[in-house]
């Protein structure tokens, strides 16, 4: 047998010609096989099954990293699927929905007329996992042309994937079976069955939850942790979503195409101001004179603070904007990361001691002169600027330490009113593949910074990571901690910002780190058709990205 040199981990290894990538890791390095889930060949990435025909270099994906652990839980939702397909048997008018995410696992929905979900078939559909990955079965991928995926959906009433791909530019389409059981994935998969060892089934609400392990700790099954207000903001959502017949980008797509998608948009807006208006409602009842909003990178926080200040003027308040980055400590004081790096999204990173000591004067009715940060020098300045809380008067601060009780601990709590917004798109690719609430915010995230900053796609996916983990470290775990949450995602958004995204991911050079990235999030968009701008209402919080708003300075 003809052998072929691989270079894997800087070591060359000689395997035969036409081994799986997956049959070396097994033969260099058994005791981490199932470590790892993808691979990068010549700087490509593939999945393990894929042959070795030629000397080459590999860059092992393990599920420790954010492609990897997405690669399993994609991998896993198949598994799952295909467990109640066994376990429901010739039972055909059933449907399994994942339809978001919900802590450390997904929030799915069985959807039948003969069965009905309880503890016992869910345990039955967990039995039926497991058996599937003692197994060791070949998840396999058949390439089909379009049409003939087409046809195969609808033989088997996916008509969700049916109409995805009934708009789907690309001539072909890779379909994955798994034990006869054939499914359409966005994305790479695991080799096979025995790769998914760690997972959980639980009853929650009206579904379920498929529970899987995290990137940090990729053996363990995380606890679930119920939380009830992000859980009704994401019902409220999803049951918009269905009002409007827009469940996935195929509805959505059909929309554009008929005309239809015009009058939705003005009823999602319509349905957004009136949650706005009914949170000013609550402001005023409460009689709150400090409003803290708090929310994760590219929530359009400053659009949400602008519309919100509008309604509590229509209920005959006046609203006063603060921004909590004025009360940064001067820059030598700030906090180093395990880098060297300033720590600008830490808690300590906030004068704490000022800003409490000034709300706390502003709720005496004493006037305060509040500061500027100066960015530039790494100093707050005082200008004078100055405020004073009169009757009616709110104030209304922004920043991602709102929901944080120490950046408040000096306030009384009757005064305070906080609100948590975030875009938690409920628009999935189909009934199995998700929309990640974070690919939406980053997509907004390249386009509003390379309009507004100057920064190319491949400087905001380079940081990106880096404002993640600020994100899960200091504003995620003070989610449920709101008084109220706001959704600030459009249903139809990505197909408007795909017209701006795509010029500037075109732009990533293959040669960048972030190169792949960028690749994947075109791949993701091209699902869209595309929507003219000139329909978005100029208040919409999709403007502060896209430019034209009635906001933008």
């Amino acid at each position: 047998m003809e052998k072929i040199r691989v270079l894997l981990n800087g070591n060359n290894q000689e395997i035969d010609r036409f081994s799986h990538i997956s049959e070396l890791i097994e033969m260099c390095m058994p005791e981490d096989k199932y470590k790892y889930v993808l691979a990068f060949k010549d700087k490509k990435l593939c999945e393990l099954n894929t042959m070795l025909d030629a000397d080459c270099e590999l860059e092992l994906v393990s599920k420790s990293s954010v492609i990897g652990m997405d690669t399993y839980k994609r991998s896993l939702t198949l598994l799952m699927v295909k467990a109640f397909s066994d376990v429901l048997g010739g039972k055909q008018n059933h449907r399994v929905q994942v339809l978001y995410s919900l802590g450390k696992g997904y929030y799915c929905k069985l959807c039948s007329d003969s069965c009905v979900l309880d503890q016992t078939l869910l345990d039955k559909v967990k039995a039926r996992m497991q058996e599937l990955v003692a197994q060791d079965i070949v998840i396999s991928k058949e390439s089909v042309s379009t049409d003939e995926a087409i046809r195969r959906f609808a033989a088997q009433g996916m008509t969700d994937k049916e109409k995805l791909f009934s708009y789907r530019r690309v001539s072909k389409a890779n379909i994955y079976s798994l034990d006869g059981y054939e499914d359409y994935f966005y994305g790479y998969m695991v080799p096979s069955t025995a790769y998914l060892k760690v997972f959980d089934l639980l009853l929650h609400d009206e579904g379920f939850m498929l529970m899987s392990p995290s990137k940090a700790e990729p053996e363990v099954v995380p606890e679930f942790k119920p939380m009830p207000k992000l859980s009704n903001v994401l019902k409220t959502t999803d049951k918009w979503s269905r009002m409007l017949n827009l469940a996935n980008v195929g509805d959505l797509n059909e929309a554009i195409t008929d005309g239809s998608i015009r009058e939705l948009m003005l009823v999602q807006e319509a349905l957004q101001e009136k949650q706005i208006a009914a949170i000013a409602d609550m402001i005023k009842a409460g009689d709150k004179k400090i409003v803290l909003i708090a929310g994760p990178s590219s929530s359009g926080k400053t659009t949400f603070s602008h519309r919100l200040s509008v309604q509590l003027r229509a209920h005959g308040l006046r609203p006063y904007p603060l921004a909590l980055d004025n009360y940064f400590v001067d820059r030598e004081h700030t906090p180093r990361d395990e880098d060297g790096n300033y720590d600008f999204e830490c808690i300590e990173a906030m004068d704490l001691e000022l800003f409490n000591s000034d709300m706390s004067r502003l709720l005496r009715g004493e006037r305060v002169e509040i500061p500027t940060f100066n960015f530039a020098l790494g100093k707050k300045e005082y200008k004078g600027k100055t405020m004073k809380l009169n009757e009616g008067d709110v104030l209304v601060a922004e920043g991602i330490h709102g929901l944080n009780p120490l950046m408040t601990s000096g306030l009384p709590d009757d005064s305070k009113f906080k609100i948590y917004i975030s875009a938690l798109t409920s628009l999935n690719i189909d009934e199995h593949n998700r929309i990640p609430t974070t690919d939406g915010r980053l997509i907004r995230r390249i386009v509003r910074d390379a309009r507004t900053r100057g920064n190319d796609a491949r400087q905001t996916i380079s940081m990106w990571s880096s404002v993640r983990r600020g994100e899960e470290k200091y504003i995620f775990p003070f989610q449920e901690e709101a008084d109220v949450m706001f959704n600030s995602a459009a249903i139809y958004e990505l197909s408007v910002i795909k017209q701006y995204a795509e010029p500037l991911l075109f732009a990533v050079q293959r040669n960048c780190p972030e190169y792949y990235e960028a690749k994947r999030l075109l791949k993701f968009l091209d699902y869209f058709l595309g929507l003219e701008v000139t329909n978005i209402p100029n208040n919409s919080i999709i403007r502060e990205f896209v430019g034209g708003g009635c906001f933008d300075l």
